[in-house]
Protein backbone atom coordinates (compact mmCIF):
# COMPACT_ATOMS: atom_id res chain seq x y z
CA UNK A 1 0.00 0.00 0.00
CA UNK A 2 2.90 2.37 0.65
CA UNK A 3 4.24 1.68 -2.84
CA UNK A 4 0.78 2.16 -4.37
CA UNK A 5 0.38 5.45 -2.51
CA UNK A 6 3.83 6.58 -3.67
CA UNK A 7 3.01 5.68 -7.27
CA UNK A 8 -0.19 7.72 -7.07
CA UNK A 9 1.77 10.69 -5.70
CA UNK A 10 4.38 10.33 -8.47
CA UNK A 11 1.63 10.25 -11.10
CA UNK A 12 -0.02 13.39 -9.75
CA UNK A 13 3.33 15.16 -9.46
CA UNK A 14 4.10 14.23 -13.05
CA UNK A 15 0.77 15.61 -14.24
CA UNK A 16 1.52 18.81 -12.34
CA UNK A 17 4.95 18.93 -14.02
CA UNK A 18 6.84 18.80 -10.73
CA UNK A 19 10.48 17.87 -11.44
CA UNK A 20 11.24 14.23 -10.65
CA UNK A 21 14.30 15.10 -8.56
CA UNK A 22 12.00 17.02 -6.19
CA UNK A 23 9.56 14.09 -6.12
CA UNK A 24 12.39 11.65 -5.34
CA UNK A 25 13.70 13.91 -2.62
CA UNK A 26 10.27 14.27 -1.03
CA UNK A 27 9.55 10.53 -1.16
CA UNK A 28 12.93 9.70 0.39
CA UNK A 29 11.95 11.67 3.51
CA UNK A 30 8.46 10.29 4.02
CA UNK A 31 7.75 7.94 6.88
CA UNK A 32 4.22 6.88 7.70
CA UNK A 33 4.01 6.07 11.39
CA UNK A 34 2.45 2.72 12.06
CA UNK A 35 2.29 1.54 8.46
CA UNK A 36 4.97 -1.05 7.72
CA UNK A 37 7.16 1.00 10.01
CA UNK A 38 10.56 -0.56 10.62
CA UNK A 39 10.96 0.22 14.31
CA UNK A 40 13.95 -1.83 15.41
CA UNK A 41 16.77 -3.76 13.78
CA UNK A 42 19.23 -5.45 16.11
CA UNK A 43 21.03 -8.74 16.61
CA UNK A 44 19.94 -9.83 13.14
CA UNK A 45 16.19 -9.49 13.65
CA UNK A 46 13.72 -6.80 12.59
CA UNK A 47 10.58 -5.45 14.25
CA UNK A 48 7.89 -3.62 12.30
CA UNK A 49 4.73 -1.88 13.49
CA UNK A 50 1.59 -1.88 11.37
CA UNK A 51 -2.05 -0.89 11.74
CA UNK A 52 -3.42 -4.13 10.23
CA UNK A 53 -6.48 -4.71 12.40
CA UNK A 54 -8.66 -7.06 10.37
CA UNK A 55 -8.12 -10.36 8.56
CA UNK A 56 -7.63 -8.86 5.10
CA UNK A 57 -5.11 -6.27 6.29
CA UNK A 58 -3.29 -8.90 8.32
CA UNK A 59 -3.16 -11.34 5.41
CA UNK A 60 -1.82 -8.69 3.02
CA UNK A 61 0.80 -7.62 5.55
CA UNK A 62 1.97 -11.16 6.36
CA UNK A 63 2.12 -12.08 2.65
CA UNK A 64 4.34 -9.06 2.04
CA UNK A 65 6.58 -9.91 5.00
CA UNK A 66 6.88 -13.56 3.97
CA UNK A 67 8.31 -12.39 0.64
CA UNK A 68 11.41 -11.31 2.59
CA UNK A 69 11.94 -14.97 3.60
CA UNK A 70 12.46 -14.49 7.33
CA UNK A 71 13.70 -17.42 9.40
CA UNK A 72 10.54 -16.99 11.46
CA UNK A 73 7.62 -14.63 11.03
CA UNK A 74 6.34 -13.72 14.49
CA UNK A 75 3.15 -11.72 14.92
CA UNK A 76 2.07 -9.90 18.09
CA UNK A 77 -1.57 -8.83 18.06
CA UNK A 78 -4.89 -8.55 19.78
CA UNK A 79 -8.33 -7.37 18.74
CA UNK A 80 -10.42 -4.46 19.90
CA UNK A 81 -13.21 -5.01 22.37
CA UNK A 82 -16.83 -4.19 21.62
CA UNK A 83 -16.28 -4.96 17.94
CA UNK A 84 -17.38 -7.83 15.72
CA UNK A 85 -16.20 -11.24 16.89
CA UNK A 86 -15.83 -12.16 13.21
CA UNK A 87 -12.76 -9.91 13.11
CA UNK A 88 -11.20 -11.96 15.91
CA UNK A 89 -11.98 -15.24 14.24
CA UNK A 90 -10.60 -14.03 10.91
CA UNK A 91 -7.38 -12.71 12.39
CA UNK A 92 -6.89 -15.88 14.41
CA UNK A 93 -7.25 -17.96 11.28
CA UNK A 94 -4.81 -15.82 9.28
CA UNK A 95 -2.24 -15.91 12.09
CA UNK A 96 -2.62 -19.68 12.34
CA UNK A 97 -2.06 -20.11 8.62
CA UNK A 98 0.71 -17.59 8.02
CA UNK A 99 2.73 -16.84 11.16
CA UNK A 100 5.44 -19.15 12.44
CA UNK A 101 4.67 -18.02 15.98
CA UNK A 102 1.89 -15.84 17.38
CA UNK A 103 1.73 -13.81 20.58
CA UNK A 104 -1.84 -12.89 21.52
CA UNK A 105 -2.29 -9.77 23.60
CA UNK A 106 -4.44 -6.73 24.38
CA UNK A 107 -5.48 -4.09 21.86
CA UNK A 108 -8.06 -1.58 23.11
CA UNK A 109 -10.17 -4.06 25.06
CA UNK A 110 -12.66 -1.29 25.78
CA UNK A 111 -15.42 -2.77 27.96
CA UNK A 112 -14.53 -6.43 27.41
CA UNK A 113 -12.01 -8.59 29.23
CA UNK A 114 -8.80 -9.03 27.28
CA UNK A 115 -8.81 -12.72 28.21
CA UNK A 116 -12.25 -13.18 26.60
CA UNK A 117 -11.05 -11.52 23.39
CA UNK A 118 -7.96 -13.72 23.35
CA UNK A 119 -10.16 -16.79 23.86
CA UNK A 120 -12.22 -15.81 20.81
CA UNK A 121 -9.06 -15.47 18.70
CA UNK A 122 -7.85 -18.85 19.96
CA UNK A 123 -10.98 -20.61 18.66
CA UNK A 124 -9.75 -20.30 15.07
CA UNK A 125 -6.02 -19.96 15.69
CA UNK A 126 -5.79 -23.34 17.41
CA UNK A 127 -7.45 -25.05 14.44
CA UNK A 128 -4.37 -24.13 12.41
CA UNK A 129 -1.45 -24.17 14.86
CA UNK A 130 -0.30 -24.72 18.41
CA UNK A 131 2.65 -22.36 18.03
CA UNK A 132 1.43 -19.44 20.07
CA UNK A 133 1.32 -17.93 23.53
CA UNK A 134 -1.20 -15.60 25.16
CA UNK A 135 0.21 -12.67 27.16
CA UNK A 136 -2.63 -10.25 27.95
CA UNK A 137 -0.36 -7.32 28.89
CA UNK A 138 0.77 -5.78 25.58
CA UNK A 139 4.04 -4.41 26.99
CA UNK A 140 4.92 -7.85 28.38
CA UNK A 141 3.96 -9.46 25.06
CA UNK A 142 6.31 -7.15 23.17
CA UNK A 143 9.11 -7.83 25.66
CA UNK A 144 8.56 -11.58 25.26
CA UNK A 145 8.84 -11.27 21.46
CA UNK A 146 12.08 -9.29 21.75
CA UNK A 147 13.59 -11.53 24.40
CA UNK A 148 12.98 -14.66 22.32
CA UNK A 149 13.91 -13.17 18.95
CA UNK A 150 16.60 -14.91 16.94
CA UNK A 151 18.78 -13.87 14.03
CA UNK A 152 16.66 -13.78 10.87
CA UNK A 153 13.34 -13.27 12.64
CA UNK A 154 10.82 -10.72 11.47
CA UNK A 155 8.46 -9.57 14.22
CA UNK A 156 5.23 -7.77 13.28
CA UNK A 157 3.54 -5.89 16.11
CA UNK A 158 0.15 -5.12 14.61
CA UNK A 159 -3.24 -3.61 15.27
CA UNK A 160 -2.43 -0.29 16.91
CA UNK A 161 -0.13 1.12 14.24
CA UNK A 162 -0.15 4.90 14.59
CA UNK A 163 -2.41 4.94 17.67
CA UNK A 164 -0.96 6.50 20.80
CA UNK A 165 -3.28 5.06 23.43
CA UNK A 166 -4.82 1.95 24.87
CA UNK A 167 -8.49 2.06 25.82
CA UNK A 168 -9.74 -0.01 28.76
CA UNK A 169 -13.07 0.57 30.52
CA UNK A 170 -13.42 4.08 29.11
CA UNK A 171 -9.92 5.15 30.19
CA UNK A 172 -7.29 6.08 27.65
CA UNK A 173 -3.65 5.61 28.65
CA UNK A 174 -0.66 6.46 26.50
CA UNK A 175 0.66 3.44 24.65
CA UNK A 176 2.70 3.74 21.47
CA UNK A 177 3.96 0.43 20.09
CA UNK A 178 7.04 2.08 18.55
CA UNK A 179 8.05 3.62 21.88
CA UNK A 180 7.33 0.48 23.90
CA UNK A 181 9.41 -1.64 21.51
CA UNK A 182 12.41 0.66 21.96
CA UNK A 183 11.94 0.85 25.75
CA UNK A 184 11.68 -2.92 26.10
CA UNK A 185 14.63 -3.54 23.77
CA UNK A 186 16.76 -1.26 25.97
CA UNK A 187 16.11 -3.62 28.91
CA UNK A 188 17.86 -6.38 26.95
CA UNK A 189 21.10 -4.44 26.51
Amino acid sequence: YNVYNALAAISIASLLKIPMDKVKSALSKIQVNGRMEVTLQRNGYTVIVDYAHNAMGMKNLLQTLKAYHPERLIVVFGCGGNRSKERRYGMGEVAGEMADFTILTADNSRYEKTEDIIHDIETTLTKKTDKYIAIPDRREAIFYALKHAKRGDLIAVIGKGHEEYNEVNGEFTRFVDREVILEEAAKLD
